[in-house]
């Protein structure tokens, strides 16, 4: 259900709570919307339709579900709903992307060419991981593997036992201080000297007694089948390895936004700042570019939730049905 010419009224690229959620107030608005979910890849780290949900296990913070959800049922929910009123799903990845005149172009990785009036990138972010061997594994299995604490620091599995993180920014600083509340330690493994982060979320960090910091260290394992048992660590100075006994261990190197098909040539109008999200105009989904709008981790460096994603998914698709109703799509 396209409107004349073949044209989308919107087409909505990804797949994660921001995505559906958009597909989902779309769908009800009428727009019909088409939403390119993309494939499943495994290189560098795995990156699956549905977002980084897809590598969750328990999801405890999302309202509606008091005993919790996986993500991908979480997801799944997501989808089901989306579909029930009306949601076409497109299997491809989105390649380059023409935003230089309208209808807007989208040409897929299979080959096709998707035109619409008004587009909403809901592409996410993915983790930055350390490339150890069992990392992705465990994490994959909820074996103790996490890119984010706030996420998942408080499931009773890591209640009063000894907790890694990794990274030397304001991040892991702020990862390791929410681990504090539950942890009987929190040990802060960085490969240099001193951190890079702020003194003031240092010394937040260090303020509490359960924090210690382990430097010139990097994780060259993670060790455990079923769950992490320990990380190994080789001094960067040294050379020399060792063991540290953990029962969580915890990502904290960024993420990299999911905008590389923005730097064809077309979607190079599409503003990114440094780091390479998507800018927004202040309280509002819509970019620079007039009729694209985002939502989700592609355009959010901070909170990084499920819950704020599916907000933005619902903000970007409001501002769309009003900016085709103002162009005369309807």
């Amino acid at each position: 259900m396209t409107v004349a010419g073949g044209v989308e009224r919107v087409a909505i690229i990804g797949s994660g709570p921001a995505g559906w959620t958009a597909a989902i107030y779309a769908a009800r608005a009428n727009l019909a919307p088409l939403c390119i979910i993309g494939v499943p890849r495994s290189d560098p780290a795995p990156v699956l339709p549905g977002g980084q949900l897809m590598l969750t296990t328990e999801v405890e913070n999302y309202p509606g579900f008091p005993a919790g959800v996986t993500g991908p049922e979480l997801m799944e929910h997501f989808r089901k709903q989306a579909e029930r009123f009306g949601t076409r799903v497109c299997d491809d990845d989105v390649e380059s992307c023409d935003f230089s005149k309208r209808p807007f172009a989208l040409k897929l990785a299979g080959g096709k060419e998707v035109k619409a009036h008004s587009v909403i990138i809901a592409t996410g972010a993915v983790a930055n991981w350390v490339g150890a061997p069992n990392e992705l594994r465990l994490a994959q299995m909820g074996g103790g593997v996490s890119a984010c604490a706030v996420c998942d620091g408080a499931l009773p599995v890591f209640r009063g036992k000894e907790l890694a993180v990794v990274g030397g920014g304001d991040t892991a600083m702020e990862e390791a201080t929410y681990l504090t509340k539950f942890a009987s330690k929190v040990h802060v493994i960085h490969r240099r000297d001193s951190f890079r982060a702020s003194k003031v979320m240092q010394d937040r960090l260090f303020a509490q007694k359960n924090a210690v910091a382990v430097w010139n260290k990097k994780v060259v394992n993670v060790l455990g089948e079923e769950r992490i048992e320990a990380v190994e660590l080789e001094d960067t100075v040294t050379g020399e390895r060792s063991k540290l006994p953990v029962s969580g261990l915890f990502i904290a190197i960024g993420h990299s936004p999911a905008t590389a098909f923005l730097r064809s040539k077309g979607a190079s109008e599409i503003a990114l700042d440094d780091n390479g999200y998507i800018v927004l105009a202040s309280r509002s989904s819509a970019t620079n570019v007039d009729g694209v709008f985002a939502a989700g981790d592609v355009a959010d460096p901070h909170y990084r939730q499920a819950v704020t994603a599916a907000g933005m998914g619902c903000q970007a698709a409001i501002e769309c049905e009003r900016w085709l109703g103002a162009h005369g799509v309807h």
